[in-house]
């Protein structure tokens, strides 16, 4: 088959929750874009499902917030901590002045393909599934184009500026031998659902007992479950056989019962990979990476997605005016942008790291009756530092704002 050819202002190499903002924000300021996703859907493992307060300050910003609430999802204003037999709260948003002081569980799917519908209004917006990254085209030193494979043949897309959005895994900032930072995780994941019971608490928790953790989040008609283990362990815990697992979820959570008797094989168990990392330099001439392309974040607190929105929205606010001038955005424009987020990705991450190690690796290592660490029993304790996680968790360290411009009717090209 013969390759096609597109041109356009910005190619977003990945379809998740980066590429589609920055993506339709670019394309609601007047930007041609395409954004290239490998999936044929948005269905996928380990997508995250927690739509923070500033993320949905964003949609706010954005006259989307009541639409997106639309969506099935269900408000989380607070977070708590299950200590041995004590149940108490850990994190608080309701304090937080922002529109929705609250995360919405939501599917990933859902809020992709809300933000889809969005942005396939605008007639600068192209979104081409099944068409996977597969290099970088490259003139002088300067990356110009993406070539990707696509059902219908190989397909080269020439563009003003590659934005790679492709998750943690990212082809695009390893074809641009973009170096890594590995900050390394003490932990991993096994990731599975559990059947809810209309008698069950409503609450989203965190379960801390001596040598094990346990987050249950409420997905309506379903647990999901995220089990915590040591780096590396997932094959001792597969040796031990999958009914010694089961009576560890039992003894974790006695009100689940019988129902772990679902996982009736380990297929239905998913191994997660911690990671925790970032790029030293976020771009190349011609070349910027965002999101977990730029910074893997820990699952502790949920705040991958919200991050990668905030990216989103700080890279349409610096790269539009030079988009919109019909102008290819300059190195040290791309360089802004990284030096706009890396604080509070940093600053995040420094967190996580802290909660590895001072309360959940400790809890791993614990033995016989349980004893909270001291971080913990200061958090569940003490109003003013659940408050205090409930606006680092929410919010982060720098909020994004949208930038009028990208909201104007003149710079927009509804179809």
């Amino acid at each position: 088959m013969a390759r096609s050819h597109i041109s356009t202002q910005c190619c977003i190499a990945g379809g998740g929750p980066a590429g589609m903002m920055v993506g339709y924000l670019l394309a609601r300021a007047g930007v041609d874009v395409v954004v290239l996703e490998k999936h044929a859907d948005f269905l996928r493992d380990f997508r995250g499902d927690t739509v923070h307060p500033s993320t949905l300050q964003i949609m706010h910003e954005l006259r989307l917030l009541e639409d997106f609430l639309k969506e099935p999802h269900q408000k989380v204003d607070h977070l708590t901590a299950v200590l041995g037999d004590r149940s108490i709260t850990m994190v608080d948003f309701s304090r937080l002045s922002v529109p929705a002081p609250y995360i919405a569980f939501m599917p990933q799917w859902d809020f992709l393909d809300f933000l889809s519908d969005k942005a396939q209004a605008y007639r600068g917006f192209t979104l081409k599934m099944r068409a996977e990254v597969t290099g970088l085209t490259q003139s002088d030193g300067r990356v110009t184009g993406v070539t990707a494979s696509t059902p219908d043949g190989d397909l080269e897309v020439t563009a003003d500026l590659i934005i790679g959005a492709d998750g943690r895994g990212s082809r695009v900032r390893d074809i641009a031998d973009l170096k890594v930072t590995d900050h390394g995780a003490p932990i991993d994941v096994l990731w599975f659902g559990i059947p809810r019971h209309a008698s069950d608490t409503d609450e989203t928790q965190a379960n801390f007992q001596a040598g094990q953790v346990l987050i249950m989040l409420n997905r309506g008609d379903y647990w999901q479950c995220a089990f915590v283990i040591p780096k590396g362990s997932f094959a001792n815990v597969k040796h031990a056989g999958l009914a010694a697992f089961r009576d560890r979820l039992r003894q974790h959570a006695p009100f689940i019962g019988d129902r772990v008797d679902e996982i009736s094989e380990w297929d239905k168990v998913k191994l997660l990979t911690v990671t925790v990392d970032h790029l030293e330099t976020w771009h190349r001439e011609g070349l910027v990476c965002i999101g977990d392309a730029a910074h893997a974040m820990s699952p502790v607190g949920g705040v991958g997605i919200n991050l990668a929105i905030q990216d989103a929205v700080a890279a349409a606010n610096i790269l539009a005016p030079e988009f919109v001038a019909r102008q290819r955005p300059k190195a040290d424009t791309l360089a802004r942008i990284a030096k706009r987020r890396l604080w509070p990705v940093r600053m995040i991450q420094r967190f996580q790291i802290l909660l590895h190690k001072q309360v959940i690796y400790r809890t791993l290592e614990g033995k016989g009756e349980f004893k909270a660490p001291l971080f913990l029993r200061l958090v569940t304790s003490v109003p003013l530092f659940r408050r205090l996680m409930g606006c680092i968790i929410g919010m982060g360290f720098r909020v994004e704002h949208v930038d009028p411009m990208i909201v104007k009717p003149e710079f927009a090209k509804p179809a």
